[in-house]
C-alpha cells in the first residue's frame, strides 16, 4: 500500500463517509422543486442526467501495485459513465519531478477540474497550488498535500480506522478467551500509514484485557515479503490466537507460508480489499476470516466529486451548497456475512 499521510491531526472533525454513500450521494439525489422546502434543501445537486461538460485531468502514480491499479480503473470507469465528462489521464509516474511535469500539461490544456493521487503529498503540494492559483479547483486524491490552499477537497482512507476495526472484529472474537495471544504483520515501517494502522490497532486492543500483543513484523506490502516475514513469525510463535495483516497483497505470501508449515490454529484479519482475500473468505476454508478495507473506489468517487465542482453543485443528500473540504472514507470489515456485497470492489 502506499504512503498516506494521517489524518486524523488534519481533519478537524470533517464527516466520515463511506465510499458507497459518497457516490450515491453525488450521482442520485435530485434537488427538490418543492417551494415550501428550506432554502438550504434546493441547492442544485449532481445527479445521473447529463449536464455542463466538464473536462477532468486525472494524474497517479505508477500502478505498480493492486491496489494502485484499482485505483486508475476506478476512475476510467466512473468518468465512462458520464457523457458529460472528458478524463484526460496521465501516464502515472512514482517520479516525483515527472508527475509534476504531467500535472503541469493538464493545467496547460485547461482542464476544468484536477483529480491528484501524488506519488508524494509533500513533493507534489506546489504543483497543486499553482493549479488552485490558475483557478482548476484540485481535488487530493488520498495522500494528501501539505497545505489545504493546494487542493478544494481531499478524499482518501482512514489508515488508524483500519486497525481499529480491525482490533475490534479480533477482541470480539476472542473477548471469551483467557490469555489470548495476537500477532501482527505490518506493512513499511517507516510509512506514516504503517504507524497509524498499528495505533489504531493496539488502541482497539486496550479494551480487551484479556488480549495481549506478543509479536510484530514489518513486511513490504509484497506477496514475497508477506511469504517470508510471516515464516519468521511462525517459527517464534508457536501458539497464537489471531493474526492482523495490514495489506492483502503482502497477505497472499502470508497465507503461503501459513499453508506450508500447515497451520490452521489461529484466525487471521486482513487489510486493503483484495479480490482473492474476499474469495478466500466466501471459501471459508481456510484462516482468513475477514479484512478490513481501504477502499479503491475512492477514485470514483473523487471522479464523482470533480464532476460536480466542474457542473457547480454539491452533493445530494446535504444540505449544502459546496461540496465538504475533506471526505475520509469508513474502513469496513468485510467477512463471510456481507462478503458478496463488496465483492465486486475487489482489487486483482
Amino acid at each position: 500500500m502506499p504512503e498516506i499521510t494521517s489524518r486524523r491531526g488534519l481533519l478537524f472533525g470533517a464527516a466520515a463517509v463511506s465510499a458507497g454513500a459518497l457516490i450515491t450521494g453525488c450521482t442520485s439525489n435530485e434537488p427538490s422543486d418543492s417551494n415550501d422546502e428550506p432554502a438550504g434543501n434546493n441547492q442544485p445537486a449532481a445527479d445521473d442526467k447529463p449536464g455542463k461538460q466538464v473536462t477532468i485531468g486525472f494524474a497517479g502514480p505508477q500502478a505498480d501495485h493492486g491496489w494502485l491499479n484499482a485505483i486508475n480503473d476506478n476512475a476510467k470507469s466512473r468518468a465512462e459513465k458520464y457523457s458529460d465528462v472528458t478524463l484526460e489521464i496521465t501516464e502515472g509516474s512514482n517520479d516525483t519531478a515527472q508527475q509534476i511535469g504531467q500535472i503541469e500539461t493538464l493545467i496547460n490544456k485547461k482542464v476544468d477540474v484536477l483529480v491528484v493521487l501524488p506519488a508524494d503529498g509533500k513533493a507534489l503540494t506546489q504543483v497543486g497550488l499553482k493549479a488552485m492559483r490558475a483557478g482548476i479547483p484540485v481535488v487530493n486524491l488520498d495522500r494528501i498535500f501539505n497545505t489545504p490552499q493546494a487542493y478544494r477537497c481531499w478524499i482518501g482512507g482512514d489508515n488508524y480506522g483500519m486497525g481499529l476495526n480491525a482490533g475490534h472484529y479480533i477482541g470480539e472474537k476472542l473477548k471469551d478467551k483467557p490469555d489470548a495471544r495476537v500477532i501482527e504483520l505490518a506493512g513499511l515501517d517507516n510509512l506514516e500509514l504503517t504507524k497509524q494502522r498499528t495505533k489504531g490497532f493496539d488502541d482497539a486492543l486496550k479494551n480487551y484485557p484479556n488480549i495481549k500483543k506478543v509479536a510484530r513484523q514489518a513486511a513490504e506490502f509484497t506477496v514475497e515479503s508477506g511469504q517470508a516475514k510471516m515464516a519468521q513469525l511462525l517459527q517464534a510463535q508457536s501458539k497464537f490466537d489471531a493474526l492482523w495483516n495490514h495489506d492483502d497483497d503482502q497477505g497472499v505470501g502470508a497465507l503461503r507460508a501459513i499453508e506450508q508449515a500447515g497451520r490452521d490454529d489461529f484466525l487471521m484479519v486482513g487489510g486493503a480489499g483484495a479480490l482473492s482475500a474476499f474469495q478466500a473468505i466466501k471459501q471459508d476454508d481456510g484462516v482468513l476470516k475477514a479484512t478490513v478495507l481501504y477502499p479503491p473506489t475512492m477514485a470514483a468517487s473523487a471522479i464523482d466529486l470533480a464532476r460536480a465542482l466542474g457542473q457547480g453543485k454539491g452533493i445530494g443528500g446535504m444540505a449544502e451548497f459546496e461540496i465538504p473540504a475533506s471526505i475520509t472514507l469508513y474502513s469496513a470489515v468485510v467477512d463471510k456475512t456481507n462478503v458478496d456485497q463488496y465483492m465486486p470492489t475487489g482489487f486483482k
